[in-house]
């Protein structure tokens, strides 16, 4: 499994557990939540946190952007140009020309404005971003953010921060199938057995915030939500017996009396 890398756009990533930034208590709690998850990759919302302004306290303080790729994400933006304008931020600030887009659509759902998102990913990537785009479970949308240059897409498993695990296994597997980018599991993770569920269906990896951040213990279930994606990874490629009805003897019956 050591050389089971997740590349995205010619860059390559040792884990395929990305974490979010929001929610923590501080900023020291971030950080070590980071270190016993061995993410590699943390998305910080520029919106709503300093990663731009060296003379306050800033994030990137807490955590080494030479040990981690920093993905800038538009979470809190409504509107394309809000989106736009966010990234175009987070690069102008020297933070990455790689970006989580979300343009959302709902306030109470959170759910993406998937027609938003393509008209901004568009822009992005004709400015040269890598994006990544935060969108629903729909294949179709899967398949166009695909067709207009994103290196890979991130369906949600649930409403983000829900913890409902995923509810509609069957539109991930479909858009596995449909696309030949890799699937980023992002949102609605609650537990361990989420994330390794998610990784079992054939994801690529698994983005997630609050699971973590909202625990009872954030730097334990840090290190579950570690151990499960590889577990969760492993087993796949591994790959399951078939389901079946009926009983099978684990123990052959030829030459017994």
């Amino acid at each position: 499994m050591t050389d089971d890398r997740l590349v995205i756009a010619g860059r390559e990533f040792k884990s395929r557990l990305w974490i979010g930034t929001g929610k923590y208590k501080d900023f020291v709690e971030t950080q070590k939540a980071i270190e016993a998850s061995g993410a590699d990759v943390v998305t910080v919302a520029v919106r709503r946190v300093n990663i731009t302004d060296r003379s306050k306290d800033n994030l990137l303080d807490y955590i080494d952007p030479k040990k981690y790729t920093i993905l800038p994400n538009t979470a809190g933006c409504y509107t394309v140009e809000d989106a736009v304008r966010y990234s175009r931020l987070a690069r102008a600030a020297g933070v990455s020309d790689l970006v989580k887009l979300e343009v959302l659509g709902d306030e109470r759902t959170l759910f993406p404005d998937t027609a938003g998102l393509i008209e901004a990913a568009k822009i992005l990537i004709k400015e040269g971003f890598i994006v990544l785009p935060y969108t629903n479970d729909d294949p179709i949308v899967a398949k166009k953010l695909v067709d207009i240059g994103c290196p890979a897409v991130m369906p949600l498993a649930a409403p983000i921060g829900s913890g409902l695990g995923i509810r509609n296994p069957y539109n991930l597997k479909i858009i596995m199938e449909t696309v030949k980018v890799p699937i980023i599991v992002d949102a609605g993770v609650g537990t361990a057995s989420d994330a390794a569920l998610a990784m079992e269906y054939g994801a690529d990896a698994v983005l997630m915030n609050t699971a973590i951040a909202g625990a009872r213990d954030p730097l334990a279930m840090a290190e579950a939500m570690k151990y499960a994606v590889h577990a969760g990874r492993l087993a796949y490629k591994a790959g399951r017996i078939p389901r079946k009805l009926y009983a099978t003897a684990s123990s052959p019956i030829e030459g017994m009396l």
